[in-house]
């Protein structure tokens, strides 16, 4: 996945970085009678690249679907300074993009019109686009490495081919808060450590606030500002080198037969 630098046409930057991006305060998630959080509270600044962590089925999901204003939470999500709840459908879809884990597959519609999707929010009633979106649409292609497959359609590709249009649809739409639910699940591994530094790149670059969920413990630890791990029901968010730490990663192991080094950030079989 040969990603360009970013350069011109260059993205909208948006708020400043070091604003907060994504606020949590008190929030609470269930899944039906379970609570997966409880009085949660997190701020996710701007320019800043942060990883979710977590067991499977302890939420991670849930709380970005949440984020994305696809889910129901008790408590207050605020998304660059503003209460999420008060958003408009069009004022969300300029402020949040989020790419999900669902396998997409649109037959009969070229990758470069699936990207230009993203452009939606700032287009006409008809969905007419200006040369300045159509600059935006081919530089996201760019930024993922896919410009070759503008003209292919999605029902000829791999998974990883497919992720990689969807978060190109993201970039395209060209919001100041980005979410990703395990985007480097379908990559391999070169592609996996490409696509993060992307993500850092975007978010430092371009002021981008990003918030993903992941299982790579090493992206996550070292490639991003910041990790909130959940440990249910408690979501823990700090620095992903006080992350390393804190002792958290160890006890959300814990009789799983493994352990974690927070020396080297690795993971290994657990010694009998």
């Amino acid at each position: 996945m040969a990603a360009d630098t970013l350069h011109t046409p260059r993205l909208h930057t948006g708020p400043a970085p070091g604003t907060p991006g994504i606020s949590l305060h008190g929030l609470t998630l269930a899944y039906g009678r379970r609570v997966l959080l409880r009085d949660a509270d997190a701020v996710l600044p701007q320019g800043s690249i942060t990883a979710l962590i977590g067991r499977n089925g302890t939420g991670k999901s849930t709380l970005l679907r949440a984020i994305a204003g696809l889910g129901t939470a008790t408590g207050e999500i605020r998304l660059c300074g503003k209460p999420l709840a008060a958003l408009t459908a069009l004022q969300r879809a300029s402020t949040v993009s989020f790419v999900t884990t669902d396998k997409i597959r649109i037959a009969n519609l070229a990758c470069e019109d699936v990207v230009a999707l993203g452009r939606a929010p700032y287009t006409n009633w008809i969905g007419r686009m200006q040369q300045a979106d159509r600059d935006i649409v081919s530089r996201s292609l760019s930024l993922v490495g896919m410009s070759s497959f503008a003209r292919k359609t999605m029902d000829r590709m791999s998974d990883g081919e497919c992720q990689r249009i969807l978060i190109a649809r993201a970039l395209a739409q060209d919001t100041p808060v980005i979410l990703l639910d395990e985007p480097t699940a379908f990559l391999d591994l070169p592609n996996r450590y490409e696509l993060a530094s992307l993500l850092r790149r975007l978010a430092h670059e371009e002021g981008k606030c990003i918030f993903f969920s992941t299982h790579d413990l090493d992206v996550a630890l070292g490639l991003c500002d910041a990790t909130a791990l959940i440990d249910t029901p408690t979501l823990h968010c700090m620095s992903a080198a006080d992350m390393a730490a804190s002792g958290h990663i160890e006890r959300l192991f814990a009789g799983a037969g493994i352990s974690f080094d927070p020396a080297t950030l690795t993971i290994r079989l657990a010694k009998k």
